[in-house]
Order: C-alpha cells, then sequence, then structure tokens
C-alpha cells in the first residue's frame, strides 16, 4: 500500500513540473530557436525523472521505488529523434548519483540507460507503425513498465523472488494505470499547446496577409493615381493635337480657298505667296501625323531599321543646314563643334539618326529665346562587364528654359510633356522626346539628359561604333 501512495505523490510532482513546464515554455522557450527548445525539454524530462526519486518509495537507505521511468514514457510519445530518447534515459540514471555511489545507483543507471535504448527503438515503432495514437500509447506504456519491472529484476540489489513476489504485484500494476493516466494528462497538454501555437501560426499568417494587402492596396492606389495622370495627360494630349491639327489644316482649306475664288483678280505673286503658306501649313500637318504614326509603328514594334553606312560629316552638315535659317530669323547662335578623333562613318541608320538629331535640335531652338544652341559630336569610350564598347556622341546643348529634375524621367514618356502651357505655348504634339528615346534604343543607343531650370538643357545622344556590320 505504501508503494501506491507514494506512486500517486510522485504523480503529482510530475503533473506539477508538466505544467509549470508547459508555462515556461509558453513564455519563455517558445521565443527561442529549435535547439534551444530541444535542449530544455530533455533537461526538463531528466529533471522530472530526478525529481520522482527524490520523492519515491525508500525501501531500504539505497533501494529507492518511484516513477523515473515515466519521463521517458513522454519522451517516446513526443520526440522525433531516437537519439535524444537515449540521452534522456541516461541522465535519468546518472542523476540518480547525485544521492551517492553504490550498488543501487549503479543498477539504476544501468536500467535507465537499457530503457532509454528499448524506448528509442519504440519510438522508431510507433513513427513507422499504422496503429492508431492511443493504442500505440497503451503498448508504450505497459512494455517500458514491464521491461522496467524485469531490468530491476535481473540487474537490481533486490533478491528476484522477493521483488516479484512481494513487490511486483503492487508497484506493476500501479506504474501502468499511473503512467496511462499521465500520459493522457500530457496529451491533453500537448494538444493544447498545439492550438496555442497554431493560433499564433494563424495570427502571424493573418498580419503577413495584412501587411501585403495594405502593401497591395497602396500599389493599387499608385496604379490608380498614375492611369488617372495618364488619363489626364492623353485628355490634354488629344485637346492639344485637335489644336495643332486644326491650325495648318484651316491654313491649308482658307488658302486653297482665297486662291480658287479670287483666281481672277490675284496677280503671280499672291499665288505663290499663298501656295507657299499652303505648302508650309501642310508640311507642318505632315510632321504632326508622322509623329504619331512613329510613336504607334515603335510601340508596336514595327518600326524597320536599315542599316548602313553614313558619312558622319554629312549627317552634322545636314543637321546644321536644316536649322540655321530658323535659329537665324530667332536670333539664336548655331554652333557646330567637332571634337578630335572622329570617325569618317556610322553603322546605322541614316533617317532615323536624322529624325532623333531634328527633334533634339528642334526642341533647343524652340524653347531658347536668346543665346545659342550648339551641337558637339565626339567619341567616348565605356567597360561594361569586360566589354569595351566605343560610342559616337551627339550633344545638344541649349541656353533655353531648362527642365526642372523632378520632370527629366517624365519628359520621355509619352503624352507626359503634353500638359497645359508648355505645350499651348510652344506647340507640338509632344512626343518628340519620346519617339527620339525609342528610335535610340532600336539602333543600340541611349539618350541621357543634363539640365537646370532655367539654365539651359543638353541632351546627349549615344551612338555605337562597334556595332557589327551585316553582310
Amino acid at each position: 500500500m505504501q508503494f501506491s501512495k507514494m506512486f500517486v505523490l510522485n504523480m503529482g510532482m510530475l503533473i506539477t513540473i508538466a505544467y509549470l513546464a508547459s508555462v515556461f515554455y509558453k513564455y519563455v522557450v517558445i521565443r527561442t530557436s529549435s535547439r534551444v527548445k530541444q535542449v530544455s525539454s530533455v533537461l526538463v524530462l531528466i529533471f522530472a525523472g530526478w525529481i520522482s526519486t527524490v520523492f519515491g518509495f525508500q525501501l531500504t537507505d539505497e533501494v529507492v521505488f518511484d516513477l523515473r521511468y515515466v519521463p521517458l514514457i513522454v519522451a517516446v510519445l513526443t520526440y522525433r529523434q531516437p537519439y535524444s530518447i537515449i540521452i534522456v534515459g541516461i541522465g535519468i540514471g546518472l542523476s540518480r548519483l547525485t544521492f551517492g555511489i553504490t550498488d543501487a545507483t549503479l543498477a539504476a543507471v544501468l536500467n535507465m540507460s537499457i530503457l532509454g535504448v528499448i524506448c528509442a527503438g519504440l519510438n522508431i515503432w510507433m513513427r513507422r507503425s499504422n496503429y492508431r495514437l492511443i493504442i500505440k500509447g497503451i503498448l508504450v506504456t505497459v512494455i517500458v513498465n514491464v521491461v522496467n519491472s524485469v531490468n530491476i529484476a535481473i540487474v537490481g540489489v533486490i533478491p528476484a523472488t522477493y521483488f516479484f513476489s512481494h513487490i511486483m504485484p503492487y508497484t506493476l500494476p500501479t506504474g501502468i494505470v499511473l503512467s496511462l493516466i499521465f500520459a493522457f494528462i500530457l496529451r491533453d497538454f500537448q494538444n493544447e499547446q498545439n492550438r496555442i501555437l497554431l493560433i499564433q501560426s494563424t495570427n502571424r499568417l493573418l498580419s503577413v496577409q495584412k501587411e501585403e494587402l495594405q502593401k497591395a492596396q497602396i500599389v493599387l492606389e499608385d496604379r490608380a493615381k498614375q492611369l488617372m495622370i495618364a488619363s489626364q495627360y492623353k485628355s490634354e494630349f488629344l485637346a492639344n493635337m485637335s489644336h495643332e491639327l486644326r491650325t495648318p489644316l484651316n491654313s491649308v482649306i482658307n488658302f486653297a480657298q482665297m486662291i480658287s475664288e479670287n483666281t481672277d483678280t490675284m496677280d503671280q505673286e499672291d499665288i505663290v505667296r499663298f501656295a507657299n503658306m499652303i505648302d508650309h501649313s501642310g508640311q507642318e500637318l505632315l510632321t504632326l501625323i508622322n509623329d504619331i504614326l512613329d510613336l504607334s509603328k515603335v510601340e508596336a514594334g514595327r518600326l524597320d531599321i536599315v542599316l548602313e553606312d553614313i558619312s558622319v560629316a554629312q549627317l552634322t552638315e545636314d543637321a546644321m543646314s536644316h536649322f540655321q535659317l530658323v535659329a537665324e530669323k530667332k536670333g539664336i547662335l548655331l554652333v557646330l563643334d567637332k571634337k578630335q578623333g572622329l570617325p569618317e562613318t556610322l553603322w546605322s541608320d541614316p533617317q532615323r539618326v536624322q529624325q532623333i538629331l531634328r527633334n533634339l535640335m528642334s526642341n533647343a531652338i524652340k524653347f531658347t529665346h536668346r543665346g545659342k544652341v550648339t551641337l558637339t559630336v565626339s567619341t567616348k569610350q565605356t567597360k561594361n562587364a569586360g566589354i569595351q564598347n566605343r560610342w559616337l556622341i551627339f550633344s545638344v546643348q541649349d541656353t533655353g528654359i531648362g527642365i526642372s529634375e523632378d520632370k527629366h524621367h517624365s519628359i520621355f514618356e509619352a503624352f507626359q510633356q503634353a500638359d497645359g502651357s508648355i505645350s499651348r505655348k510652344f506647340g507640338g504634339t509632344g512626343l518628340g522626346l519620346s519617339i527620339s528615346r525609342d528610335l535610340a534604343r532600336l539602333l543600340g543607343g541611349s539618350i541621357e539628359l543634363e539640365s537646370t531650370e532655367g539654365k539651359g538643357s543638353t541632351f546627349h545622344l549615344y551612338l555605337p561604333l562597334n556595332r557589327e556590320k551585316m553582310s
């Protein structure tokens, strides 16, 4: 009867330790790494085995009966690493040495070490077996209790016949019943802990999803704002285009009507003058339409590039002569600056290079009220990923109104230049820079901008000199 009372006391201590361990895990260990959690649980189980020995039933000065093997059953039911179970068994056995080194304590170390190895095997069997968990738990509990009793009879200091007849009839059934009760209590603790972990994991997942939704909302709001701005720019572009198209078209219609209605009364000089005005208006109209068509072709990827050898000298002379008269009429000095070491030819598309240069120089003259526009031609070498690149650079510098830094990127976007007063004041589609940037990319180059508001701008057109010629 004393065995049963002491075993119940042992069980109460184990339940208390299990509860304290659960609280400690919930508020402290759960925040640590997986390795720290594993080591902490092993130490708790060894401590629980030692406490069972402290409050065990002392049969003699050396022999103590207790439930120190119950933590091993817990380890079998909860661990996934068999070696950890062996460490728990050996650790509980070694803790018995704290009561002194005797034949009984040495037998206890051997018994718990054997139990540790057997429990490790049971753990492997449990993970491979298809039985229900409750069946596996009952079998493990019974096997551990029976093996513990057999070990005590074989390696213990009590005679086997006396142990089997006077002690085991009390300790074995009591140990099995209490072990099963503790296993079920522990299972409830574990289920509660798993529920807490699941709630915490769900909360973290919801928090992450909330952050992602907030980020997605910010992106959507930013995208909606961009779409609204793009819609506004396009509306302004269409309004500006209707004005730009209507002006030269009205001039063509009006001058043609005047010639048609007054043919008999107009002299030859007036007819020629009106015809020149019609031609000028028609050229403006054609330029506007070509800009729109070029942009559409570039965006659709259907713009053809025809590469051939271009005379660099002829290219620059054509660009200068095309704008010389316009610059003189506006009172602007047009300057050509050729640096040393220029190649004689450039392998590129002459039509598209001329188109880019004319767009850049047209803008420079358009936005410059006084001063000068300078076309500088130079070369430059760069190294990228171990590859040496040579570039021919056309730099168009003006002393005009300049561009604020916050608009350095947007002016190259289609429609975004065609906003408000600038387009209405200076005219044009506002597509020139967007088309020029795309054409430069098709030619294997790029356009870079240096500008300060009120201090003029410089556009650099980079074209590759080491482009391979097609046979």
